[in-house]
């Protein structure tokens, strides 16, 4: 039987509800925002990606040993979620809201605003991820909250990138600018709302074998000298650089080179980016719900490398779909999410994995610092993939809200299929090197379990 209860496994998911309405938002639609509606250049909105995003990415880690060596009534990580939810939901609000500036104003405004935004996400973030270490130390328990997790994030992307374009035209009323900012804030209530739910319906169980705070040079030597680190890391990268590409070249994809949407979707309310945006998170879904029984018979390994690889086979053949096969692009669409949305689940409860082999090695538990490490990849690959994003359109010769000639219109192609199966193989390269086998793993968890009782019936005796 779970250690974990169905009411603690949504509430531990609705955390990534909150997170990853954002999330989507800023990986789909804010370089897009910021060129078709704020007016700023895609090379800009390029550069500024790389530098907020990369040396926000090198936070995480920092914020995971500060977590570490947190100590309240509510625990290490479940505080940050009360502390950092409103700052969270405010800054989310001010990053998608046009300031009344000139060019250069603007650009700082767009620098500080997502900068803070993305320290703020970190500080809930990190905290939120490394929670997952703490809640159990069953590994199927550990894999059945990462998929409620992965379940969780993929309805709050639906939720955003079903509802924005409706909101932004509702609320628009003539000005586009004004109806990004009311529906970013509709988003920003329910994730403050959300952040909350987590903190009060979840639990920390997880002590470590020796709870004594180890040094920060002791900690980060432990972790430089993890290979399964290293590897899970890079084959992290790459995978959130493939997600990142393909959704923020999608809308230029949809509006310059598909063009107008076919007639069964007038009067629909909807666009055609939304529908194929939207049907990709929900075969996210179907693939988080296959990865645990699919993962229980292979392995999480062999279920990585393989999502990975089929993932890459099937967006090369997106370079050869017509602009009118719109059926065609869906079902790609779909396949190419339902192996991608497993990869996800599997990254956060690896992550749990080396969490435990580490602590075996050295006595030490530093799973907010082990777990940062996850957030610091992600953001990293969403920096890198938003970064080429940019200077690529650039590079093609992207002008906003203008007829693209067939260079630019090619490009956007090539970020939809190419671009995005070369980052699947060197993701599943990675990965083949993975030393943490199942067994290990197991192996791993019954070592530890029986150190912490030996402890507890020491401390009984003392």
């Amino acid at each position: 039987m779970s250690d974990v209860k169905y009411k603690e496994k949504v509430g531990y998911g609705l955390g990534d509800t909150a997170s990853s309405m954002f999330w989507k938002l800023f990986g789909t639609y804010l370089l897009f925002f910021y060129t078709d509606v704020y007016g700023l250049s895609a090379a800009a909105v390029g550069t500024m990606f790389l530098v907020t995003r990369v040396w926000d990415s090198f936070l995480d880690p920092f914020v995971g040993v500060l977590a570490d060596r947190t100590r309240t009534r509510w625990g290490k990580f479940r505080p940050y979620l009360l502390w950092f939810s409103l700052p969270f939901g405010l800054l989310g609000v001010l990053t998608f809201t046009v300031p009344d500036f000139g060019h250069t104003g603007k650009l700082v405004y767009a620098y500080i605003t997502y900068g803070v935004m993305m320290i703020v996400y970190s500080m809930v973030n990190v905290p939120y991820a490394s929670l997952l270490g703490v809640m159990s130390e069953n590994p199927k328990t550990r894999t059945s909250l990462s998929s409620y997790r992965m379940i969780f994030a993929f309805i709050g992307s639906i939720i955003a990138l079903f509802f924005i374009e409706p909101l932004t035209g509702l609320f628009g009323k003539g000005s586009v600018a004004r109806g990004w900012q009311l529906a970013t804030s509709v988003f920003a209530v329910l994730a403050v709302a959300f952040f909350l739910c987590t903190f009060m319906w979840t639990r920390e169980r997880v002590t470590p074998v020796n709870d004594a705070r180890g040094s920060l040079k002791d900690d980060l030597k432990d972790l430089v000298r993890n290979r399964a680190w290293w590897i899970l890391l890079a084959a992290g990268i790459a995978a959130v650089i493939f997600n990142s590409i393909r959704d923020g070249a999608a809308v230029y994809y949809f509006k310059y080179y598909v063009g107008s949407a076919p007639a069964w979707l007038d009067g629909t309310g909807f666009s055609l980016t939304t529908l194929f945006l939207v049907s990709g998170q929900a075969a996210n879904i179907l693939g988080i719900l296959l990865v645990t029984p699919v993962s229980g018979k292979i392995g999480k390994k062999n279920t990585f490398f393989g999502s990975m690889m089929a993932a890459g086979l099937l967006s090369l053949a997106f370079m050869f779909v017509d602009k009118n096969s719109i059926w065609l692009m869906l079902l790609l669409q779909i396949l190419i999410s339902m192996c991608a949305g497993s990869i996800f689940p599997l990254l956060w409860s690896m992550y749990a994995d080396i969490a435990d082999y580490s602590e075996l090695k050295t006595g030490r538990r530093a799973t907010g610092l082990i777990f940062s490490s996850s957030s610091m990849s992600q953001k990293f690959g969403w920096a890198l993939g938003g970064t080429l994003t940019g200077w690529l359109l650039a590079h093609y010769g992207f002008q906003a809200n203008m007829a693209q000639d067939e260079a630019v219109l090619g490009g956007i192609r090539s970020m939809m299929s190419i671009l995005p199966a070369v980052v699947c193989a060197v993701s599943s390269v990675c990965v083949a090197f993975y030393p943490l086998t199942e067994k290990k793993v197991i192996e791993t968890s019954k070592r530890l379990a029986a150190m912490r009782d030996a402890g507890n019936i020491a401390d009984a005796k003392e």
